[in-house]
């Protein structure tokens, strides 16, 4: 009777923690793939310290008068969510092991493409709100901080540091 007892409450046991794992997980937006957090929102509730660190640099680069910075950020952002959903399908596509290769390259040349028309779209929205010099010290900075960042986590990564 004791085996019997310890046995239905380990089955009991078993299912209780089954039950409080699987109602952690979340539901992937993205059909047969895990749940990434690739959605611009979630973005940037991911990394706002890094969107804060950008976002001082970019202001520090372009030394925008207050009134600029009120109609640039803004539109900045905006900028920065659309490129973000581009970039998150582009990801996914990448990740996608359903469709073939040659398909996987056409997907990935037509994300190259809106990526390419939102920058234009934005350039000339930015022109009319920062001389065309503070734009194109605006697609430098955004470089630079990547470059730069690329790099610290390279030197992150590698043994010895």
């Amino acid at each position: 009777m004791k085996r019997l007892v310890k046995i239905i409450l380990f089955i009991l046991t078993l299912f209780t923690f089954g039950q409080a794992a699987k109602a952690q997980l979340r539901p992937s937006p993205y059909p047969g793939q895990a749940f990434r957090e690739t959605h611009p929102t979630r973005q940037a509730k991911r990394f706002p310290k890094l969107d804060a660190i950008k976002n001082a640099y970019i202001n520090k680069r372009l030394d925008l008068s207050p009134e600029e910075a009120d109609r640039f950020w803004p539109l900045y952002n905006q900028y920065q969510g659309e490129l973000s959903v581009v970039l998150a399908q582009k990801r996914q596509n990448n990740n996608n092991t359903q469709i073939s290769g040659m398909e996987q390259a056409n997907r990935d040349i037509a994300y190259e493409q809106q990526l390419l028309a939102i920058r234009k779209r934005y350039q000339s929205e930015f022109l009319k709100i920062l001389p065309a010099d503070k734009v194109s010290t605006l697609y430098k900075s955004e470089q630079e901080f990547r470059e730069e960042l690329y790099k610290q986590l390279r030197e992150r990564r590698t043994p010895g540091n």
